[in-house]
């Protein structure tokens, strides 16, 4: 039987994933390949190398490798999903282009939608060189204003790259760039740790990114070197020769582990304790490593953790492939472990899997690692045959994972070690442990459930609904409840929503997937968006509105009022709901309660409609009859003098809306329903209202909480801001669930050909300035109207929109101060004159910007 550990105070959880490293998109892709022992390398052509810059004589030079790992999409950006304008993006360092997404990403992973977390969100990231920049944006840069160069610093150095996430998504905990070489991931991981239990955030993004530009680049192979031989990482082997560079990027959002178990959080492992240290100046070179110091970090992480080295049974090495930096790594795990039986120890290095991910390699391992735990199986490390001659694989604790296989528990909880080290001698260790069970589902009524999903386009939205019919196939396990929960308070919504009430999850997969009209609900949020509640002629008790009133407070609430309103003593709550006062004052409770509920959840109705049973619930939603008042119209009684009411409302005796004297009036109420019963459910679309019907259905299918949640989903996909909370009261559990389907876009700035001369920005400019000083008043109007209408369409769009208008704002169209700072320096550069940069209005517009430079 296998033992559950105690949850520490200082125990932290990994709550959300997401990556980007070769030949995965997603953590299920990269589960996936490591399982199933792939290698992501691949070979080049001598086309393909030359086509992306290489050299052809060096092409031509034994020992020149032509393999690599590939990240496909470098250039890919969906810029308009984080209010980024064209002209931005492109200057953009693709590192921080592919880290902002895939920390959305991740925070959606977990179930968290930033604006919906109650307390601070801080961000630890780590970004690799920029050779984008480089190789990019180098000549650019040269002939840039003094404006153009500040731009190009703020989009690609790496101190703003944690602080443009925090922008981005609003996230206002501490917010740190941290670069300590190939161990940055795992440093960003400690420092969030250390933030998480100082209580600076209550969620930490923890990451790190590295980018090749270009990608499909070969490399010259030199003895000594890092650089493998042939392409292949040979981690610990005999023929090790050393690694190969390649890109991706690895995010996780952590909590600590009590918060996460209390809140619901679907946790995949948890962090026992981290370490991090520095070799100092006592090895042989700056960027040679120490087997003492490598020991110390390993053996500081396991007393932080308090996990002593016997129940630790996997170790995520560095794992570099290099006939040096193994055998050190070895000796200094042997010494961290000392004690431990030969060979009980598993090894391995996911760089045999997809190179050397250089500051993004720790989270790398960090996730490998998370994904064994929680899937509790070891996954091989590629391309060992027989050990390094200088690492002891016989006597020592180490022996290395070559099969995918079972994790064996041992009676105990799997504990793994994760280790990063980095060039000049910073050094991490992270020990990971196996989650701990689930919390049971908690006591809410069986019955349907409220899918729903938005997009910003109507193409991203139908992109969104297949990948979610497709997980809910590939996952029949799931618990619908924390679905729903899941992407009612876990995604951001957006204009383009659409809903499906479902009895399980493989109902609401097929609705989805087949797009059933007559039960997805499909709708664009609008501000213009009001409705009708109608409330139609219900027949008796609903079978299940007593498993409703015990679930549901509001629900119950609204019950408990009626039961305590009525005139002369009568049943209880439950009695009301099950008929025991009648089947007509149990119709009139299930409507009543069903529609305050639907109020409470912030769906507020601008009119209501009732016919039957149902026109004294419209009285008393109205306003006009007081709960006292419409139990005892019920009842057969005068209700006294109604009020006049607060909304417009509507009978379904005579199909019109009732003018104050009407509602003001007795006889209204008393009167029977008649002629013209039906005609009260096409009043709303009469005055542009939405109907939301909550009558349950006549039979046995009846049912309140099938009906209260179409009307909430329909509500909802035309715009309304539904308080979610209320309906999950009892629900707190989040569950990993495909992210947003970014919509991406190329934005890539192609290498210059230096050799070329002058481009013709000189000849355009002399033609600007020439026709500008020639022109009259008007002229010169046009002219600059003209050239900052196209600069800032080029800015949004890339030039390929239409132009704005001279009046917009241009701050409203997705500029900022910064971006018209350098399109006036841009005309002045043209003008070949002094153009103030000075912007006053609070509303910039193109006209007051003309008006500034012509007068």
């Amino acid at each position: 039987m296998e033992q559950e550990a105690a949850i520490r105070d200082t125990d932290i959880a990994i709550i959300g994933m997401a990556c980007r490293f070769p030949g995965a998109a997603t953590t299920e892709t990269f589960w996936q390949n490591l399982r199933d022992g792939h290698e992501s390398l691949v070979f080049f052509t001598d086309d393909e190398l030359l086509a992306d810059g290489a050299d052809p004589e060096e092409l031509k030079k034994p020992g020149y490798v032509k393999a690599g790992h590939v990240l496909p999409g470098l250039e890919l950006f969906d810029g308009g999903h984080f209010g980024i304008p064209d002209d931005e993006a492109e200057i953009l360092d693709p590192q921080h282009r592919h880290f902002l997404e895939c920390s959305l990403a991740a925070l959606e992973d977990a179930g968290y939608e930033p604006a919906g977390f109650p307390g601070e969100i801080g961000v630890f990231a780590g970004a690799g060189m920029n050779t984008y920049l480089l190789t990019h944006l180098a000549e650019r840069f040269q002939r840039e204003s003094s404006v153009g160069h500040y731009r190009l610093m703020l989009a690609n150095d790496k101190d703003f790259l944690a602080t443009r996430v925090s922008y981005k998504l609003n996230l206002r905990g501490p917010s740190m760039s941290v670069n300590t070489a190939c161990s940055t991931g795992l440093v960003t991981v400690h420092q969030a740790c250390l933030s998480l239990l100082a209580g600076e955030c209550g969620l930490a993004l923890a990451g790190a990114v590295h980018l090749r530009v270009p990608q499909v680049r070969g490399y010259l192979h030199q003895e000594g070197m890092i650089f493998s031989p042939d392409g292949h990482c040979r981690a610990f082997d005999a023929d090790a020769g050393g690694t190969v560079i390649s890109s991706g990027v690895g995010v996780v959002v952590l909590k600590r582990l009590v918060d996460a178990v209390a809140d619901g959080d679907t946790v995949h492992a948890v962090i026992k304790g981290t370490a991090v240290n520095n070799d100092g100046s006592h090895k042989t070179g700056y960027t040679a490593p120490s087997v003492a110091r490598q020991a110390e970090v390993v053996r500081d992480a396991q007393r932080v953790a308090d996990c002593p080295p016997d129940t630790i049974g996997y170790v995520e090495a560095h794992g570099t492939g290099t006939a040096l930096g193994d055998p050190i790594e070895v000796a200094a795990l042997t010494r961290a472990f000392d004690g431990v039986p030969p060979g009980r120890v598993l090894l391995g290095s996911v760089k045999t899997n997809i190179g050397h991910l250089d500051v993004a390699a720790g989270l790398a391992g960090l996730i490998k690692t998370t994904l064994m735990l929680r899937h509790r199986t070891i996954a091989p490390s590629l391309h060992f045959r027989s050990p390094n001659p200088d690492i002891d694989l016989t006597d020592g604790p180490f022996r290395i994972a070559t099969e995918t296989a079972e994790w064996p528990a041992d009676g105990a909880p799997r504990r793994a070690g994760v280790s990063s080290f980095g060039v000049g001698g910073t050094n991490a260790h992270v020990i990971l442990e196996e989650p701990p069970a689930p919390a049971p589902a908690p006591p809410r009524a069986a019955g349907p459930e409220l899918l729903v999903l938005s997009a910003r386009t109507p193409q991203a939205l139908a992109r969104a609904t297949g990948d979610l019919a497709r997980h809910l196939k590939r996952h029949p396990g799931l618990d619908p409840g924390a679905v729903a929960h899941t992407l009612a308070v876990g995604r951001r919504a957006f204009a383009h929503r659409r809903a499906v009430v479902c009895e399980d999850l493989s109902d609401g997969a097929l609705a989805l997937a087949i797009g059933d009209p007559a039960r997805v609900l499909e709708g664009q949020a609008g501000e213009s968006a009001a409705f009708a509640f109608v409330c139609a002629a219900a027949t008796g008790p609903v079978a299940d509105a007593p498993a409703l009133y015990r679930s549901l407070a509001v629900f119950r609430g609204a019950v408990d009022a009626c039961a305590a309103a009525q005139p002369h003593g009568g049943p209880d709550a439950m009695g009301l709901l099950t008929g025991a006062g009648g089947d007509t004052l149990a119709a009139f409770v299930t409507g009543y309660a069903l529609a305050r509920t639907c109020q409470e959840s912030g769906v507020r109705p601008a009119a209501v409609c009732g016919s039957g049973v149902g026109r004294v619930v419209a009285g008393c939603l109205a306003g006009v009859l007081d709960l006292g008042q419409a139990l005892t119209v019920l009842a057969g009684g005068d209700p006294g003098t109604p009020a006049s009411g607060d909304i417009p409302v509507a009978l379904g005796a005579d199909g019109h809306w009732l003018i104050p004297e009407e509602a003001g009036a007795a006889a209204t109420w008393t009167a029977t329903g008649g002629r013209g019963e039906p005609a009260v459910a096409a009043l709303p679309a009469e005055e542009g209202l939405t109907p939301l019907d909550l009558t349950p259905a006549a039979g046995p299918e009846a049912s309140a909480r099938g009906t209260l949640l179409r009307a909430l989903g329909r509500a909802w996909t035309l715009g309304a801001d539904v308080d979610w909370p209320v309906w999950f009261e009892a629900e707190h559990r989040r569950v990993p669930l495909p992210t947003y389907p970014y919509e991406h876009k190329r934005h890539w700035v192609e290498r210059e050909d230096t050799g070329s001369g002058p481009d013709g920005s000189q000849a355009a400019a002399e033609s600007l300035r020439g026709r500008f000083d020639s022109a009259d008043r008007a002229g010169r109007q046009a002219l600059v109207e003209d050239f900052l209408r196209r600069q800032v369409a080029g800015m949004l769009q890339g030039g390929t929109g239409s132009l704005p208008e001279v009046d917009a704002d241009l701050f409203l169209l997705g500029m900022d101060s910064l971006m018209l700072i350098d399109i006036i320096a841009r005309l002045g550069d043209e003008l070949g004159r002094h153009v103030p940069a000075t912007i006053d209005s609070e509303h910039p517009t193109i006209k007051e910007l003309v008006d500034g430079v012509v007068g």
